[in-house]
């Protein structure tokens, strides 16, 4: 039985695989699965984002820190520990891709080379990289396969949403994605009450909390050829809290592409605040 349909059909379940961990509970999620299949993890933890419960599973030969835009640092270890492959799971503070960024040499050259910088062409020059030291950078949906969000009602039964109303919010995701925007937004009625950009999605569900409008709806999608190696959209309890604050009860992800963390609490939270969540 495969362990993932998100892997590569010449996967070696025996080779090293190198969890580079961000913030949350995606990595701890991550982690467990692949231990569940008794497979050899090694850790990069993200200074200052892997939580430390984290950090403290792995020995001290098997796990690394290194600050964003420490690109030798990465590569240093990855060789170090002979991984074959790389997982990354977890987000970084936007704000640290702009504040106190310090890159290292090896990062400094790689962005020189780049004509947009943006998290698409960033990630997927650190992934090119990770190529030349034999290192292969997964699909980040690996493992998760059974947290994938389905088609229909995924928590309740109905909602107030019309179709046209859905439609539009998809349209507008979609959109943002295509042009690189954010991948989710909150639509009421036709009219769009918020984007999502570098800020994230709980900054975006503040904003559009604030308008306190009637039958919102929350989306969130995927890019058009989306690279599922990073950057892969998550909903989790935190996004349900802040839904519930914001007094949005309706939510639309992508099925097939939009990761569930913590299914179970996640949906019970869900439940409990009366959201109503829908694979499209």
């Amino acid at each position: 039985m495969s362990l993932s349909k998100f892997l590569p059909e010449d996967f070696d379940e025996n080779a090293v695989i190198e969890l580079i961990a961000g913030k949350g509970v995606y990595p701890g999620e991550t982690l467990r699965k692949l231990r569940r299949h008794n497979l050899n993890v090694k850790l990069i933890a993200i200074e200052g984002e892997t939580e430390d419960d984290l950090y403290n599973q792995f020995s001290e030969e098997d796990r690394a820190r290194a600050n964003v835009g420490q690109l030798g640092r990465l590569l240093k270890y990855t060789k170090k520990f002979g991984a074959k492959y790389a997982i990354m799971a977890g987000q970084v503070t936007p704000k640290k891709l702009f504040k106190g960024l310090v890159p290292d040499l090896k990062a400094l050259t790689i962005l020189a080379t780049l004509k947009e910088r943006n998290a698409e062409t960033i990630f997927g020059a650190i992934a090119n990289e990770l190529e030349k030291v034999g290192c292969k950078l997964l699909d980040a949906r690996s493992f998760l396969d059974e947290q994938i969000a389905a088609h229909g009602f995924i928590c309740g039964r109905k909602w107030n949403v019309e179709e046209r109303h859905l439609l539009h919010g998809l349209k507008i995701a979609h959109e943002c994605a295509r042009l690189d925007i954010g991948q989710s937004c909150v639509v009421s009625r036709g009219s769009v009450l918020a984007v999502e950009a570098w800020e994230g999605t709980d900054k975006m569900l503040e904003r559009a909390g604030s308008f306190e409008a009637k039958d919102s709806l929350f989306v969130k999608t995927v890019k058009p050829n989306q690279d599922y190696r990073f950057d892969v959209p998550v909903i989790g309890e935190r996004t349900i809290r802040k839904l519930a604050a914001s007094n949005i009860l309706n939510a639309a992800v992508e099925a097939g592409s939009v990761i569930i963390l913590e299914p179970e609490k996640t949906l019970e939270l869900a439940n409990k605040h009366g959201i109503k969540i829908f694979g499209i």
